[in-house]
């Protein structure tokens, strides 16, 4: 497994992991899948400023993917970012996930611009609070019944980690 900066080649694989998720799952809370223009266009938010984006490539495949993002758009939140990370459904339970954590947590460590890493999990999502909590993060609160997805109201779960 080779992890690197993600790169507009990886545009179809990824939009691909990430809509699986959204017709399939609730790790997102997006009900329609994006279209290739609107993925295009979160593409080219990241790998810019404190944004970056990176996958998990095995045998020329993207496994997964890993992104910091903007957490809001008010210029006092310039400093946090939101973590992301998605791992294709063939590799999960490969260490995938954990190698991208490593690695975005290395480039937000590294990024003097990045004061906290915000993470919002699906509540339920037990493996990824324990991704999370390896890794430092701590639990913030609870938003209960804040989405509506798969004919069910969904809680999320807030997590912090200061680098």
């Amino acid at each position: 497994m080779k992890i690197r900066t993600a790169e507009r080649k990886d545009l179809e694989e990824l939009l691909a992991i990430y809509n699986y998720e959204v017709e399939n799952g609730v790790a997102t809370l997006d009900i329609r899948p994006r279209t290739r223009e609107e993925w295009a266009e979160w593409f080219d938010a990241h790998n810019v400023e404190n944004h970056p984006l990176i996958v998990a490539e095995t045998d020329g495949k993207v496994a997964g993917y890993a992104s910091l993002s903007a957490y809001r758009n008010k210029e006092a939140y310039k400093s946090t970012v939101e973590l992301s990370v998605y791992i294709h459904g063939d590799y999960r339970r490969q260490g995938v996930a954990t190698a991208l954590m490593e690695q975005i947590l290395v480039c937000a460590r590294e990024d003097a611009s990045i004061h906290t890493v915000v993470s919002v999990i699906t509540r339920g999502n037990e493996a990824s609070i324990r991704l999370h909590e390896k890794y430092g993060f701590t639990f913030c609160g609870t938003i209960h019944e804040v989405g509506y997805k798969a004919g069910r109201y969904l809680d999320i779960d807030n997590f912090e980690l200061r680098v």
